[in-house]
């Protein structure tokens, strides 16, 4: 399994986070192929990180090599639910050379690596769907392709009305305190 996934999935809300891990387990041993992997790429995101996502293409139009940077988000700090730790990023990770080493990153959603004839990417956001969650592939105004989420019927004005009032619990990892909303 993919060490960086798994630090991540630890930073989900504790109501997902095994859910997650058993379908991230499931996803990788039965449903890809030996030469694909599923990489989280964010899970929890703080609200000074989604302030600087949301920012991108914004305030902040270059990266540091002077190319154009595209808008990202349409959501400011706390109005992600990632920042509520239940959503996740995802793409593939695609051992090219069949060495293990999985060095090669995929965002395409149209291509089948393990040779099914189903796109891997789809294959991910089937199984998710199926338990629950919400692709941001089917937003109408803002697709986010990368994106799924399992809000529990709260939107983020609820979520933030819950963590506002001290609706929430705290939950030490790795020596870190996180508070979580009540849901």
């Amino acid at each position: 399994m993919d060490a960086i996934t798994i630090k991540r999935i630890r930073l989900l809300h504790p109501a997902v986070r095994n859910e997650v891990n058993e379908a991230y387990t499931w996803v990788n041993n039965s449903l890809l192929g030996k030469n694909v992997r599923l990489r989280f790429t964010h899970t929890l995101r703080t609200p000074e990180e989604q302030d600087i996502l949301y920012r991108q293409g914004r305030t902040t139009n270059k990266d540091l090599n002077g190319n154009n940077l595209k808008k990202v988000t349409n959501a400011k700090a706390w109005q992600s639910i990632h920042n509520y730790g239940l959503a996740f990023d995802f793409t593939l990770l695609v051992d090219t050379d069949g060495n293990g080493s999985f060095e090669t990153v995929s965002w395409s959603t149209v291509k089948d690596y393990d040779g099914d004839k189903q796109a891997d990417w789809m294959e991910v956001v089937h199984h998710f769907k199926k338990l629950g969650w919400q692709w941001g592939g089917d937003w109408k105004k803002f697709p986010d392709y990368p994106h799924l989420e399992k809000n529990f019927g709260l939107d983020w004005k609820a979520l933030k009305l819950r963590y506002d009032s001290g609706d929430i619990f705290t939950e030490v990892i790795e020596g870190k305190t996180y508070k979580w909303i009540n849901l």
